[in-house]
């Protein structure tokens, strides 16, 4: 079942354009011209009624265009393919022949290889045996991410707020305690690893906490096509268990789209963390565009729970709303 099977349950929202407060302008460029080229903005973020930020269509866009690409700001591998998907980009790794390695890491090019100077220099000369493991034992995905971001900050290739303007989920108590091994790791990892004190100055578990907290709702798990878009369809209906993703990635723009069970666009990954975001019908000028989080073939009780569990919302969306 793909996600283009459910009919659209959207009514189409009028002169959103004029009604709402914009935030962002975002526009392409023709590279094709001799002479670089702005043409109209395709999007625009700004405030929605009822749910933040949304990604609103400036122009008409029709079903299966491409609305526009994201480059990720953060990605990290699932630990259970380190071995077969490149340490930056995640692109899948056909053979050890067609691979660059570094110390443990194994990358897809030389390019690859270099951009990931901006943390890898950090991370090598830490021993994060013991957090892999326990990040592996219980289950977790986001905290290697804020590894990764600690080691860009260390290295001086980020900010330490350069995520603070996504938005965070709510934590409850519990959940904060349960974070707090997983930061003493972390931090003794860098200590151990003779890390200067002033370059950690960050690293506390306030700063952890929030990033933790902005991560785990703005997450894309990574999920490759492998080219044919008969299997892009096919992965749009897979599960969401672990093991299927070559890893997580967060993203700026597409971190701006709110969910829908009835999506009218979705993210798609061809080869490599490098997304897409295409329109799964016709979208009119002034109207929000929605993906959706999760899998949409799953029940109206099951998607419910994991939006609750998984992103700290309940579904109101028209699909829901109706019982289906």
């Amino acid at each position: 079942m793909s996600l283009v099977h459910h009919r659209r349950w959207l009514s189409r929202l009028q002169n959103l354009h004029s009604q709402k407060k914009q935030i962002l302008f975002f526009c392409t460029t023709n590279h094709n011209k001799k002479h670089t080229q702005a043409l109209p903005p395709p999007i625009r973020v700004a405030l929605t009624e009822s749910a933040g930020r949304g990604v609103f269509a400036t122009r008409r866009i029709g079903a299966g265009d491409l609305i526009h690409t994201a480059k990720p700001i953060l990605t990290h591998p699932s630990l259970s393919v380190l071995d077969t998907v490149c340490y930056f980009c995640l692109r899948k790794i056909a053979s050890s022949s067609s691979c660059f390695q570094d110390h443990t890491a194994v990358f897809c090019s030389e390019e690859c290889k270099e951009k990931s100077k901006a943390f890898y220099d950090v991370e090598r000369r830490a021993d994060w045996s013991t957090f892999d493991e326990y990040c592996r034992s219980q289950g977790l995905k986001y905290p290697l991410l804020v590894k990764r971001l600690a080691c860009m900050i260390i290295s001086g290739a980020a900010s330490a707020d350069s995520i603070e303007i996504l938005q965070p989920a709510s934590l409850s108590p519990e959940m904060i305690i349960e974070m707090e091994e997983a930061f003493t790791l972390l931090r003794s990892s860098f200590k151990n690893a003779h890390i200067l004190d002033e370059q950690m100055t960050f690293l506390n578990k306030q700063w952890y906490i929030n990033v933790l907290a902005r991560i785990r709702i703005n997450a894309f798990r990574i999920e490759l096509a492998g080219g044919s878009y008969k299997d892009l369809l096919a992965l749009a209906a897979a599960s969401v268990e672990a093991e299927a993703a070559v890893g997580n990635a967060i993203y700026m723009l597409p971190s701006f789209y709110n969910h829908d069970c009835d999506p009218n666009a979705h993210v798609v990954w061809i080869d490599s963390a490098d997304a897409r975001l295409k329109a799964l019908c016709d979208v009119e000028e002034g109207e929000e565009l929605r993906i959706c989080y999760i899998d949409t073939s799953m029940a109206r009780d099951a998607r419910q729970t994991l939006l609750a569990q998984g992103f700290g919302f309940q579904c109101s969306c028209l699909r829901c709303s109706s019982g289906e």
